[in-house]
C-alpha cells in the first residue's frame, strides 16, 4: 500500500520507543511511504527547535528518511482544503504519490476522514488493522 506518514508520526518514532516507532519499521519493510521536502522541512525544524536535537542528529535522520522513502513534490491544492493550510501540503504529497491514506495525529486532518480518495487515519488505528 501506498501511503504517506504525517510528521508528527515521524516525530514520534524518532523520540519514542512506542507505537509510532514499531510503525515507522513497518511501513518500511511493508509499505511504499511516501514522503516531501515539506514533511522532512518541518520534521528537522521541529527535531531541531522543539526536541532538542543537534543539526548533525536532525540531517542525519532526514537522510535516512530520504534514501528509504519516495519523495514526491506536493500538488498544490487550491483552493484550501484543511483549516491548517500547512496541512495541506500533507494531503498534497499524497495526491501526486498515489496514497491510498495518510497516517497521521493530527486532528485536524483526523477530522475531514477523507480528502479527495484519501483516507486519514491515525497511528492506532493503522497499527491495529495492521497486527
Amino acid at each position: 500500500m501506498k501511503l504517506v506518514l504525517d510528521t508528527n508520526v515521524l516525530i514520534a518514532a524518532f523520540i519514542t520507543h512506542g507505537t509510532c516507532n514499531e510503525l515507522l519499521e513497518h511501513c518500511a519493510l511493508n509499505h511504499e511511504v511516501i514522503l516531501s521536502e515539506f514533511i522532512l522541512e518541518e520534521l528537522k525544524e521541529k527535531l531541531v527547535k522543539k526536541f532538542k536535537y543537534s543539526a548533525l542528529e536532525a540531517a542525519d535522520v532526514i537522510r535516512l528518511l530520504r534514501s528509504r522513502f519516495k519523495m514526491v513534490k506536493p500538488l498544490v491544492l487550491s483552493p484550501a482544503i484543511c483549516r491548517d493550510t500547512e496541512d495541506d501540503n500533507i494531503i498534497g504529497t499524497a495526491l501526486v504519490g498515489h496514497c491510498e491514506c495518510i497516517v497521521t495525529g493530527d486532528k485536524d486532518l483526523l477530522d475531514l476522514k477523507m480528502a479527495k480518495g484519501i483516507r486519514m487515519i491515525s497511528p492506532t488505528d493503522f497499527w491495529a488493522n495492521e497486527k
